[in-house]
């Protein structure tokens, strides 16, 4: 009866898994599937998180596999002190560079987690905007509700936070633990590659886990 129960318990985990449809895209034991474009830059792997390190300056660890629309999520756990992180999904790289959105990790007093930033282009698209509406042809709507306090306080400062990025088309959603935080409309990139940011702070530990994927058909 054990040994039934037992089984049961497996296939349920195993159905619920499979029914979510997500991947994990670090399979624990190397790089498999990324790739660092900068000639700087340390990865080490503890168990099942990916440590970024640095001696220059920032840099991105990215897929090498390209993705259009899709649900992905990841953890990540800031260093103390001046720190500041982000997600690049649907982004374009080369050697030396990536550029692309931006999901902010920000434990500045400015606390704008969560939001979306351009990276090498436009900038600040949510909370705030470095463009004008109506002068970019690309950016055609924000739903994003208002920025109070509970989107500033999202971020957990020195705890595991979870971000959700959701690409659906030209619509973007960005939550931090739970918290929707940006929901614009934006066809500038309909596919691009993920990243993760170590953003150059000398000797500082940037630490990713559970990040995967669910590509949507």
């Amino acid at each position: 009866m054990k040994k039934i129960l037992c089984a049961l318990i497996l296939l349920l985990v195993f159905t619920v898994n499979a029914e979510e449809g997500f991947v994990n895209m670090f399979n624990g034991k190397d790089l498999t599937g990324w790739e660092n474009p900068y000639d700087w830059g340390t990865i080490t792997l503890e168990g099942d998180e990916i440590h970024l390190t640095t001696d220059k300056k920032k840099f991105f660890l990215c897929t090498t596999k390209k993705f259009k629309d899709f649900i992905f999520e990841a953890e990540v756990k800031m260093p103390e002190g001046k720190s500041n992180s982000g997600f690049l999904f649907r982004c374009m790289k080369k050697k030396g560079k990536a550029w692309g959105y931006q999901a902010e990790c920000d434990p500045s007093d400015r606390k704008w987690s969560g939001g979306l930033y351009d990276q090498g282009r436009r900038k600040w698209m949510h909370p705030d905007r470095d463009f004008k509406v109506g002068k970019d042809k690309h950016f055609k709507k924000d739903f994003s509700p208002e920025w109070t306090e509970e989107r500033k306080n999202a971020l957990k400062r020195y705890d595991w936070n979870k971000y959700r990025i959701e690409c659906r088309g030209s619509e973007i959603k960005i939550s931090v633990n739970g918290v929707l935080t940006t929901h614009i409309i934006d066809t500038k990139d309909s596919e691009g590659y993920i990243g993760i940011q170590h953003h150059g702070e000398k000797g500082k530990i940037y630490k990713f886990r559970n990040i995967k994927i669910k590509e949507l058909k």
